[in-house]
This record gives C-alpha cells, structure tokens and sequence, in this order.
C-alpha cells in the first residue's frame, strides 16, 4: 500500500520473528483443542507402529514405514509419537493421548475447525499487512510436547526443510494454545539470523536408498548465549520468518504445551523445490490462504 511500515513489521524484518499476544480467543484456541481430542478418539494407529522389533531387517522395514507414512502425509491426517511410547509388540505403554507427539500435515485442508482458524479474516489480514500477495498454505501441524516427555527440538531453520527458490518465501505461523514457558518448552529464537541464508538442507533421497530423505550441507554451530526465550500466553500467535534460527527445549514440567502451526510460501514469483520431502499433490494442491 506504499504508506509507512507499521512498527511491528519493522520488527519481524529486523528479527525474523514477531510476537503477536492473545491473537486468537481463548475460545478459539479450545475449539482447536476440543477438536483434536475427537480425531486422536478416532485415531488408528499406524501399522507401520505396530512392527515388532526384533531382526535388523524388520527394524529397517519399520524404519522404510515409517518413512513412507512421513513422507505421504504432506496430503493426509496422520499420527507422529514420542520415542518409547511401545512396546515390542507395538503396545502403548502409556495412553495414546499423552504418546503422540504431532498430527500433520494437512489439518488446515481436511478438518473444518483447523480450516477456519487457518483461513480466518484475522490471518488473511495479517497476509496482506505483511504485503503477501498470492500466499499458499504448505503444511500444518498439531504439536503436543507432551508433559515429561515432550521432546527437544534443536536448533533449525524452517527453509532447511521448505525450500524455495528464492529464499525468503516461507513463513510459519505458530499459535500457543495454552501458555508456552520456558518451563514446558516456549520456543527460543537468535533475533537477527534469518538474514545470511541456510547452510542445511533437507532432500528426498534417490529411490532404492534405505532412508527416504538426507541431509545436504550442515547446521551451523549456534552459541546458546544467542538464543533469547519468548514465552507466550494462551492464543498469541508468534510468526516465523523461512530462515530464523529457533528451536525449543524438552518439556520437563507437568504441563502440555500445545500448538497448532502452519506454514505458508509467498507463490508469486517463487519456485518449490522438487527436492523437499512435502509436494503437492492431485489431490490436495497447496491452497490460497485468501479466500
């Protein structure tokens, strides 16, 4: 709109980052929760779970499984669990509900609650004050960090994983829905990274290999001391710059820390690669966030 830059906007390009407070309702944020509670109710779980552990080749044939059921669920509804949540014969060790770890990645297409808060007038707003012209939406994930064991996750760029050529097109948008701490796992970020590029990338690799993606290049080193905590109350909205530098701890405290997040690319002008592990498919087509 060529008029002056809101300061917020100034803010997530100096950072990468921007903290948006109490975005979403706390109403909104319990629709989303109440939501997922049916969907994991209805849950079967992946066969690719159940394998028993017991020669090398039925680990690799677990590993090739749950490979597969990764790297097809960028158009589906599918189940992720915490690491020795089963046992050896694929047994839940403790209830489902506090095993899984992330429900991806096509939430914001197929399920009518996560479809509306994606597509909601307050996020199609917030596209066009950001000044996105033909956003598509990617992915989206349900993320539980569940209490104890809610896993770390190191330190990444989002673009290592979503690559786009150019850089610079992909942004997440990452809604707490209860209160993030530094004691369940709020997510820490280096304000400032998201400006010398990626050094990483995550690639599918050639058919016939045992694994089904591979990393190209390597993560920088990062010095802890960079990284600066943003803790966010229930329905604040943290959005994420492709190349930020961010990664969360381990929950080590009784509370969940539950998200829902989605990630969208600026289409105009931008190229996919062909290499990422999520393509669109027949199917699903990544969709406008404008509606």
């Amino acid at each position: 709109s060529g008029g002056e830059q809101s300061p917020c906007l100034f803010q997530f390009r100096e950072d990468g980052f921007l903290v948006l407070e109490h975005f979403f309702t706390p109403e909104e944020c319990d629709s989303m929760r109440d939501q997922i509670q049916r969907i994991i109710a209805d849950m079967e779980v992946p066969p690719h779970c159940r394998t028993e552990f017991s020669t090398k080749e039925d680990e690799q044939l677990q590993a090739q499984g749950s490979s597969d059921y990764f790297l097809t669920s960028g158009d589906k509804i599918r189940f992720f669990f915490e690491k020795g949540v089963l046992d050896e014969r694929g047994n839940f060790l403790i209830p489902k509900e506090k095993s899984i770890s992330k429900i991806g990645h096509a939430l914001h297409a197929y399920d009518p609650v996560f479809k509306q808060i994606t597509h909601s007038s307050k996020v199609q707003e917030l596209g066009r004050k950001l000044g996105l012209e033909r956003p598509v939406v990617v992915q989206s994930m349900y993320i539980f960090k569940q209490p104890g064991i809610g896993g770390e996750v190191t330190a990444h760029q989002d673009a290592t994983f979503l690559h786009t050529e150019p850089l610079g097109r992909i942004l997440g948008f990452w809604i707490a829905l209860e209160d993030a701490t530094q004691e369940n796992g709020c997510l820490w970020f280096i304000p400032g990274s998201h400006t010398s590029g990626i050094t990483r990338r995550m690639v599918r690799a050639a058919s016939g290999t045992s694994t089904c993606v591979e990393f190209v290049g390597s993560e920088r080193a990062y010095d802890d001391r960079q990284f600066i905590p943003l803790p966010i109350s229930k329905g604040g909205l943290i959005l994420i710059h492709g190349e930020v530098v961010h990664k969360s701890e381990q929950n080590s405290s009784e509370s969940s820390r539950h998200v829902f997040t989605f990630h969208v690319m600026e289409a105009k002008d931008t190229s996919w690669s062909k290499e990422n592990w999520l393509q669109p498919t027949p199917e699903l087509p990544f969709p406008s966030l404008y509606t």
